[in-house]
């Protein structure tokens, strides 16, 4: 068998995996850091077994999909308009004041101008995948806590989308164009409108007739959030985006439970796939370059962003344990940052040593603030059986 062939990849992938969880479960650290770990020591710049990352990388954002999809089957419609009107200042504030001190901090490294504010764009946000991976399913679906999290990430997604424009427009001559911008305000609201009219006239009939069938079921729910989450991305929203949405106008469906137990074993398969992406991407030739500020840029945010998360949501009248639990469940980098700093790099406006600042410091805080999460709050992979909730 060829040493490039999807199935030798898998196999790497997953018999390490497993080698690597064995490993970090017996001294009690995270999953979460064994698949990452993994992943540089398969990729280009460790025993290089792994050498199409990029593949990887593709199949490993479909875990992304099915967890926004598995996310908003538990969320219904009125509970999400609700949170979101309560959150959106804070969404707003936290990114732009995240955004400006990421921005001073490149500066004080001796980036450009415009490397810092990229940098501040690719700080602005919080992880999706560390969030709700780390959120047991109890808290994620019947809390206060849950649906406090979900609205801000959700804010933040609407809001890189927004970035996302900005950052492919920087290098055209014209700059950031007027009708992009006016796309998303259009598309958002017409997609919301298919989905739910799919949903009435199309799905739940079928699903009503058939729902016996499932593997009916499984496969209709799949082509569901697959379907919305293309047709999002030729909005020019995201792929994101429009599974959130799949899930949300199923969320009412007595059946949308079955099918969120059904499909989380095919969402940790691509979730595994994600984070040894992550270890893979890194290029360890800028590791003595880069070090010492992603050191300095990661603490920084590990402390910044649950403190003035902690602030923003007191202020706005939640209690001071969910404020201060939501604040530590965001306090790190986003997958987004990683986004940010591939397009940057692409468009020229990023150099490579920034670029792996970015990917450095965004390791960094999804290794950091997985291990503060797991020791302080109760957690799917927790580390003591007293902790473990899901």
């Amino acid at each position: 068998m060829h040493d490039g062939t999807v199935f030798y990849t898998i196999f790497l992938i997953f018999a390490g995996a497993a080698l690597f969880s064995t490993v970090v479960l017996f001294t009690k650290q995270s999953l979460l850091v064994a698949y990452i770990l993994l992943g540089a020591v398969l990729g280009p710049w460790g025993l290089k077994l792994v050498t199409n990352v990029a593949t990887v990388q593709q199949v490993g954002d479909i875990g992304i999909v099915f967890l926004l999809f598995l996310l908003g089957l538990h969320l219904q419609p009125q509970n999400l308009v609700h949170m979101l009107g309560k959150v959106t200042l804070i969404a707003v504030v936290s990114s732009v004041l995240f955004a400006v001190i990421a921005y001073f901090i490149g500066r004080w490294f001796g980036l450009t101008n415009t490397e810092s504010w990229i940098l501040g764009a690719a700080m602005m946000f919080s992880s999706t995948i560390i969030g709700l991976k780390l959120l047991p399913t109890t808290i994620l679906h019947h809390q206060h806590t849950g649906e406090v999290m979900i609205s801000v990430l959700l804010m933040q997604d609407v809001i890189a989308i927004i970035v996302l424009i900005v950052i492919n427009s920087a290098q055209e001559a014209s700059g950031l164009s007027f009708d992009d911008l006016l796309m998303v305000l259009v598309a958002l609201p017409a997609l919301t409108i298919l989905a739910f009219g799919a949903e009435r006239y199309i799905l739940l009939p079928l699903l009503a007739r058939f729902d016996r069938t499932q593997e009916y079921v499984f496969l209709l729910s799949i082509a569901w959030c697959l379907t919305l989450s293309f047709i999002s991305e030729k909005l020019g929203l995201s792929e994101d985006v429009g599974a959130f949405l799949a899930g949300v106008v199923l969320a009412s469906s007595p059946i949308s439970l079955y099918i969120a137990e059904s499909l989380k074993p095919l969402r940790d398969f691509f979730l595994v796939m994600f984070f040894v992406s992550i270890g893979a991407t890194f290029n360890f030739g800028f590791m003595a370059q880069v070090l010492i500020p992603a050191l300095i840029l990661a603490s920084l945010i590990l402390v910044i962003k649950p403190l003035l998360f902690r602030i923003l949501l007191i202020r706005s009248g939640e209690k001071y344990s969910v404020a201060k639990e939501v604040g530590l469940r965001l306090g790190q980098a986003s997958e987004f940052s990683l986004l940010v700093a591939t397009i940057a790099s692409k468009t020229k406006l990023l150099s490579e040593p920034a670029a792996n600042l970015i990917q450095a410091t965004t390791i960094l805080t999804f290794i950091v603030s997985s291990y503060l999460v797991v020791l302080r709050y109760p957690t799917p992979i927790a580390l003591t059986e007293s902790m473990r909730k899901d």
